[in-house]
């Protein structure tokens, strides 16, 4: 296997979690009867541009298939993230009724339904059919594939091209990213701006955060690789902004190479920051995987510790992280009998792998279980306030990223 940004040999193993299904590959009953398929979930790094990418099995259209059952607008947080971000763009931009805005992987439409509000023509892009309905339903169009470079140049002879390009959380999904970003930079307009958030490598390796590697993520990114690729596809880096989402995100602010913005002070200083923190040096890679076994380690004792004990553990969020640490940690339903989550789209099934049920979370207030073990760590203090009911039975909440905590 080659490198995807700049196809050098990948003999790096960055880290290797053996096997495991998709992590949004939730099961209904039925299927606990039929073999479950995995595929191998290992990261290499590339020493020439520093990509940290996952090794290819799983296709795309097995990955996002129509029973895709991730929704954004579960999450108030994220709402709320979403909302301050389309205010703020807006203004930045200049945005009225007269510009065109692009989102890529608009899921439900928790992010366009802000500017539908604001009067600003959008379009959505997303290739999974029940997410896209969703959108629908609130009045906002959406074109129904993966974004390509083909994609890109069918939208603009349709649409017109945009005055902004919205990705959150997409970037790091694509299998052929170069691609993908040439497409932005065809449909982006002279003058135009593109935003993509994504997770920040330097933050994963940092915290451990191990859990967010999964077959649906293709890449692991810095700043320093993501203008690489903007380089190649005549595109630049012209902002950036450190947020908290997902453990720790980076939202980069891209144009067209020859466009006149200066670069801010901000994209050096990030380019410091991981230089700094090791990220092309390869034993900051290489070090990693003993980190999360410890990880890993301590959770399934403390399962053991629980279960030995006789208390009662309930998971909370049937997230893809926490498919991607029960997996690697072998654990099931005699550790872990249970996982809450507030998606109907995700109760009455289970989780792939481990096969855990996945129910609504009514069931803690009826189990009173005595550990909430939550499985979205980068949401604690949003779950932590919604059940805050547990304390009345004596209950405690704990995570196990970066590091075991019970409070």
């Amino acid at each position: 296997m080659n490198c995807r940004q700049c196809d050098a040999p990948l003999a790096h193993v960055f880290l290797d979690l053996g096997f495991a299904p998709p992590s949004n590959a939730y099961l209904h009953a039925e299927d606990l009867r039929r073999p479950e398929r995995h595929y191998p979930l290992r990261l290499f790094v590339c020493d020439r541009c520093w990509l940290v990418q996952t090794e290819d099995y799983a296709g795309v259209n097995e990955l996002f298939d129509s029973e895709y059952a991730y929704f954004s607008s579960v999450s108030t947080t994220w709402l709320e993230h979403a909302a301050r971000y389309a205010d703020a763009i807006v203004r930045r931009c200049g945005l009225s009724s007269a510009s065109f805005v692009v989102e890529i992987a608009s899921n439900d439409g928790y992010l366009l339904k802000n500017f539908v509000a604001a009067g600003i023509p959008c379009l959505g892009v997303e290739p999974t059919s029940n997410t896209a309905a969703a959108a629908e339903a609130q009045g906002i169009p959406v074109w129904r594939d993966f974004f390509r470079a083909d994609t890109a140049r069918e939208i603009a002879a349709v649409h017109g091209r945009a005055d902004l390009i919205v990705g959150n959380n997409v970037f790091a999904h694509v299998p052929d990213i170069n691609d993908f970003t040439a497409g932005l930079a065809d449909l982006l307009k002279p003058g135009g701006t593109i935003t993509l958030e994504f997770p920040h490598v330097l933050r994963l390796i940092a915290e451990t955060q191990f859990d967010t590697v999964y077959h649906e993520h293709f890449s692991y990114l810095s700043l320093y690789t993501v203008s690489r690729i903007f380089e190649v596809a005549g595109l630049r880096v012209c902002d950036v902004e450190e947020l908290p989402t997902h453990g720790g995100s980076l939202r980069v602010y891209g144009c067209h190479r020859d466009d006149p913005r200066a670069s801010t002070d901000a994209v050096d200083a990030v380019l410091e920051a991981e230089c700094r923190a090791g990220l092309r040096c390869l034993d900051t890679y290489l070090t990693f995987q003993a980190r999360a076994d410890r990880v890993k380690d301590e959770l399934v004792a403390a399962l053991i510790r629980l279960k030995r004990d006789g208390k009662r553990v309930i998971a909370y969020g049937a997230a893809a992280k926490g498919c991607t640490l029960l997996n690697y940690g072998g654990v099931k339903p005699d550790l872990l009998p249970l996982v809450s989550d507030a998606a109907p789209s995700k109760q009455g099934k289970f989780l792939p792998g481990s096969h855990v049920p996945i129910v609504s979370p009514a069931a803690i207030a009826e189990q009173e279980p005595d550990v909430v073990l939550i499985l979205p760590w980068n949401i604690q203090a949003e779950v932590t306030e919604q059940l805050s009911y547990v304390r009345e039975w004596g209950g405690q909440f704990m995570v196990a990223v970066p590091c075991m905590k019970v409070w």
